[in-house]
């Protein structure tokens, strides 16, 4: 499984951006998308997250609640990440993930998935 994150960049704060994570490989059997992020001298944090499979379920970090939407287009194999209202707190690495088996509640932490994407760089402009 490989997974490509893209669509970071810089932007003032109020504005908007939407992130791209996109998969190849066995992307059928996945149980969860997720996005989490990671400022300089901060440890990764969870941001979003949906299931793979099935009706659509989310998930959301309180301090993105009602800023971000996550979703998925299950035929492109891609998970993208809608950022609205960005402030300078949001700066960070931006990070796709997925995994397997990883379902409901249980997709809010880092060590629940297996495959990581590279990262991108969201910078928000005071």
């Amino acid at each position: 499984v490989q997974l490509q994150a893209s669509g970071g960049g810089l932007v003032q704060a109020g504005g908007s951006l939407r992130l791209s994570c996109s998969a190849s490989g066995r992307t059928a059997s996945f149980g969860a998308r997720g996005w989490f992020r990671q400022a300089p001298e901060k440890e990764r944090e969870f941001v979003a997250a949906i299931n793979w499979r099935g009706a659509s379920a989310t998930y959301y970090a309180d301090s993105v609640k009602g800023r971000f939407t996550i979703s998925r287009d299950n035929a492109a194999n891609t998970v993208y990440l809608q950022m609205n209202s960005l402030i300078p707190e949001d700066t960070a690495v931006y990070y796709c993930a997925a995994d397997h088996s990883c379902s409901g509640y249980g997709c809010q932490r880092a060590r629940s998935y297996n495959y990581w994407g590279q990262g991108t760089l969201v910078t928000v402009s005071s």
